[in-house]
């Protein structure tokens, strides 16, 4: 099968923009919006509420939550309100977060990979609807459960780069989310790495002012590489997606 194709809101964009371009790309037939969480632009968690409630059929992705700045029983809390509200239509990757910028927040850990195991397995759990008592190297837990956990828990991805963060991703999580894919042989590696029933989203720029002729062909590559979602995000210095929503529409 194809992958699915999505686009990314930059937070290079202001959030009073979000509105807009949810509508646009909703209308354009795109199945998936995602939207990012850099420091210090946007919040991922409240600019995913907001598109999910101006959309009716949008599935919207956080790509991703940087587990550092959050308490996972905090993270679980936020992510099955959403769930609940919006059923089906929730993506949500926790990573590692940007380190300096972790450091310049008081946030940085000595040891990232345990943090996000340990991270990723409370949410799990969580959402899974499981009482978590855990005392790990960083999240500890006393008998904690929502009281309201999602019937059934959305996607949870891994973001990643390094293959040990992508082995990870195949072994606690849903999948991986691959950030800034430039070479299909980088979704050919992560997916032997998780295994064929995980699932592999890629992000990869493109620039619509270079032209779009291309887009379908590069989307269908990364397809037969191993990508089940791929999401396409403009440049920086040019954030709008609705070009891109509109070529992949």
């Amino acid at each position: 099968m194809p992958p699915v194709t999505g686009v990314v809101f930059r937070p290079q964009q202001p959030p009073e923009e979000l509105r807009a371009v949810v509508e646009h790309v909703e209308s354009a037939g795109v199945a998936e919006l995602w939207l990012w969480e850099d420091c210090f632009l946007e919040g991922g968690l409240t600019t995913a509420a907001a598109a999910l409630a101006w959309s009716s059929r949008l599935r919207v992705g956080i790509g991703l939550l940087p587990v550092p700045l959050r308490n996972p029983a905090v993270a679980a809390m936020e992510i099955t309100t959403l769930a609940r509200m919006f059923p089906g239509r929730l993506t949500v990757a926790l990573g590692h977060g940007v380190q300096p910028w972790m450091e310049q927040v008081g946030a940085r850990a000595e040891s990232p990979m345990t943090l996000l195991r340990e991270h990723v397995d409370a949410v799990r759990a969580l959402l899974a609807g499981e009482t978590v008592d855990v005392s790990g190297r960083y999240v500890r837990l006393d008998r904690v459960a929502l009281d309201w956990p999602p019937p059934t828990p959305p996607r949870l991805l891994v973001g990643a780069r390094g293959p040990r963060t992508v082995a990870l991703g195949g072994e606690v999580a849903d999948g991986v989310l691959l950030d800034s894919v430039t070479d299909p042989d980088v979704v050919r590696r992560a997916r032997e790495l998780v295994g064929g029933s995980a699932q592999v989203c890629v992000y990869t720029e493109v620039d619509p002012r270079a032209g779009l002729g291309g887009v379908g062909a590069w989307v269908a590559e990364l397809g037969e590489a191993g990508a089940d979602t791929v999401v396409l995000q403009a440049p920086g210095d040019a954030p709008d997606p609705r070009p891109l929503a509109d070529a992949l529409g």
